[in-house]
């Protein structure tokens, strides 16, 4: 049976024009029921609706900002901050390399910007980094405005598909972003990077380990307190990727994949979150030599194969 995460289906967006589509709460739930979720089922059953049967967009906003919320404190239980800036940082040295002048790194499903919000409190990519958010979920990204504008910060959110923008990327990042892919759809999202002007990207998602569906239980039973976040928590952790089909997704052309802390060379009761990273293979030598002793953690495809044997 699949695991199906709630907040991918009660709200929907047309990922060209970004105009909201109606969400009708049987089909949730029958898709959940389905999918041998009951307890999912019965968490959307009680979202309120309309007499069509819609569900009522303003308490669906209301809801995914508070969930968002709580990730946010997550993430800075995790210093997924920190962890950002381990690699992003030798990522933009080896960038400067090749491309000085103006840098912009786009932060692909932002929600409330927390990634973002975050590198531009700190300034620890340099002033030359441009830092956009970028997300379907036009609540989510007028929350992360509002935020970045109360905090002072030199950021911008953006409503939208991140990949039409009219201003190319550098570097595209992403949070907790990657399992929401499934098949074909994930190795699209890579070609689409792939396609475009940017250098590199670096997309930190839950590692796929035995332990990462009771270490979310836990977490997320601690510090979520509506059932939906709950239940998104642990079925997210069981949708995580293995890094087998990370990487063969993100080999598209003109991108060398590599992936961070693989199963490996990481501690299952420390691995949380990892990143795939792709750049134009001109950058591994520089981004290796920028990492320094850290690039004996950073693997190929030929790497991971070889290890498996």
């Amino acid at each position: 049976m699949p695991h199906l995460e709630i907040s991918d289906l009660i709200t929907a967006t047309d990922p060209h024009s970004g105009a909201r589509l109606p969400v009708r709460r049987g089909e949730v739930v029958r898709r959940l029921r389905e999918a041998g979720d009951g307890r999912g089922a019965r968490i959307v059953a009680g979202l309120p609706a309309d007499r069509q049967d819609v569900l009522d967009p303003h308490a669906v906003d209301r809801l995914m900002i508070s969930v968002h919320t709580e990730l946010q404190r997550l993430s800075e239980e995790l210093r997924i901050g920190e962890r950002l800036v381990h690699v992003l940082g030798p990522l933009f040295e080896a960038v400067r390399a090749t491309a000085p002048g103006r840098l912009r790194l786009v932060d692909v499903g932002s929600g409330l910007g927390y990634a973002v919000r975050w590198l531009a409190a700190h300034g620890s990519l340099g002033p030359d980094v441009e830092l956009v958010g970028v997300d379907l979920d036009g609540a989510l990204v007028g929350e992360a405005d509002r935020l970045a504008r109360a905090e002072g910060l030199d950021c911008r959110f953006v409503h939208g598909n991140a990949f039409d923008l009219p201003e190319a990327a550098t570097v595209y990042i992403s949070t907790g972003v990657l399992h929401h892919f499934r098949g074909a759809d994930l190795a699209e999202f890579f070609r689409a990077q792939a396609a475009s002007p940017a250098l590199a990207f670096c997309h930190f998602d839950i590692a796929a380990t035995r332990l990462a569906p009771v270490g979310a239980w836990v977490f997320h039973r601690a510090r979520m307190r509506h059932p939906l976040g709950r239940h998104d928590g642990v079925a997210s952790a069981r949708r995580a990727h293995t890094d087998e089909t990370l990487l063969d997704a993100a080999a598209a052309p003109g991108i060398r994949p590599l992936l961070y802390e693989p199963r490996g060379l990481a501690n299952p009761f420390c691995t949380t979150l990892r990143p795939v990273i792709g750049i134009r293979p001109e950058l591994e030598a520089p981004l290796r030599r920028a990492m320094g002793r850290a690039a004996r953690r950073l693997v190929g495809p030929e790497q991971l194969a070889g290890a498996a044997r």
